[in-house]
């Protein structure tokens, strides 16, 4: 019953009509011998012959029984085109509620579903014919709506993060800077300020002047990053590995903080994108480097197709869930550098699924935070 359910709809249709011939043909055999044997009842008891041609006169027999004769007469002619009739339109009658009715009406609800916005009418038809095919495509289409609107709300999340974000990180150095301007106006022509204040005050407003100018340089950042593409190439693990090593002992030697390297692979060369992964690994070492105490971690490790580099320091770790993380201009304290506008692991998790792979983040259980960058490494071709 499975393997006929899932039949082709050709495969289908001609077993339907397969079926209904044999059924008419038996159907018609059977009532033209009905129909013989009555109308030879009827010619005996006149003629007293059982002869196909012992036919008697019409005018020798009632009415009832010549009309008995002539329709057995008619079932004996045209008996099989009536049956084929019929049979054909209760074949496809069956075939349309057994084949068509379901998926065409569950494909009907599910298009007025999505045309009204409401993307949660799924298609259930799980048949493998060429409609459960189409069921099948039409439901992945949806779930991609689903999951398109999902990320356009996510978007749109964020546009209203980064414009109250702006506002925000706006604000603070303009408020600064117009309080010191209006104490300028007012204490500098009366002298009522001495030197040393004066050049506290303008060394404060280039601070602010100089938060601007990291606010806007990051903005531009944000803006390109999501037109930035992959650019692969292939490169030895050895030479990629040393190049991070050297990277993070730069980002690391006026910290005093110690560093630790690892490197697990038994690949000799990979395919990557070897900026944007350093980019990942600065952005990440950095952090680190901020709330580590003593030391901070950096290892590589291939396996398969992906290639993790996990980033680890001994600090307090992260206090918020991984999703909190990486939205975008998360700040942990927003006073501890304002050279920081939380952007950082943002980017990060950007790029790791720009590459094909994702940012994990989380605490270890003795403390201390660790981000693990995951990429999706190309095939040598």
């Amino acid at each position: 019953m499975e393997k006929i359910r899932n039949l082709s709809i050709k495969k289908t249709i001609v077993l339907y009509m397969f079926i209904n011939l044999v059924v008419s043909f038996v159907l018609y055999y059977l009532i033209r011998e009905i129909a013989l044997d009555v109308q030879r009842e009827i010619w005996y008891y006149y003629t007293n012959i059982w002869d196909w041609y012992a036919r008697p006169s019409m005018k020798e027999i009632s009415d009832i029984e010549r009309m008995i004769s002539e329709l057995c007469d008619f079932l004996q002619t045209y008996g099989n085109l009536v049956i084929s009739a019929v049979g054909t339109m209760i074949t496809v009658c069956l075939f349309y509620k057994k084949k068509l009715q379901t998926p065409l009406k569950e494909l009907h609800m599910a298009s007025e579903a999505i045309a009204e916005n409401n993307l949660e009418c799924s298609v259930t038809y799980k048949n493998q014919d060429e409609l459960g095919q189409l069921c099948k495509e039409f439901e992945r289409m949806r779930s991609q709506l689903v999951e398109n609107n999902k990320q356009m709300w996510r978007l749109v999340e964020q546009e209203k993060a980064l414009r109250a974000a702006v506002a925000h990180d706006l604000r603070s150095p303009l408020a600064v800077l117009k309080g010191y301007q209006e104490m300028l106006m007012e204490y500098v022509p009366s002298e009522k300020i001495s030197k040393e204040q004066l050049t506290d005050m303008l060394s404060e407003s280039m601070r602010q002047i100089e938060r601007m100018e990291v606010f806007l340089n990051t903005m531009r950042k944000l803006s390109k990053l999501e037109d930035r593409e992959i650019q692969l190439k292939e490169t030895r693990v050895e030479v990629f590995f040393q190049e991070i090593k050297r990277n993070v002992e730069i980002l690391s030697k006026d910290g005093g903080l110690s560093c630790e390297f690892g490197c697990q692979t038994e690949k000799e060369c990979i395919s990557i994108d070897t900026e944007l992964v350093f980019e990942i690994v600065d952005n990440l070492v950095e952090n680190s480097l901020r709330y580590a105490k003593s030391k901070v971690m950096v290892r590589l490790c291939i396996e398969g197709d992906e290639c993790k580099i996990y980033v680890e320091d001994d600090g307090d770790g992260f206090s918020d869930g991984e999703e909190q993380l990486t939205k975008v201009w998360y700040h942990t304290n927003p006073q501890d550098d304002l050279k920081h506008f939380g952007l950082g692991l943002y980017i990060c998790r950007m790029y790791c699924e720009k590459h094909g792979g994702r940012l994990l983040l989380g605490n270890h259980r003795g403390g201390g935070a660790s981000a693990v960058a995951v990429f999706y490494l190309a095939e040598r071709g």
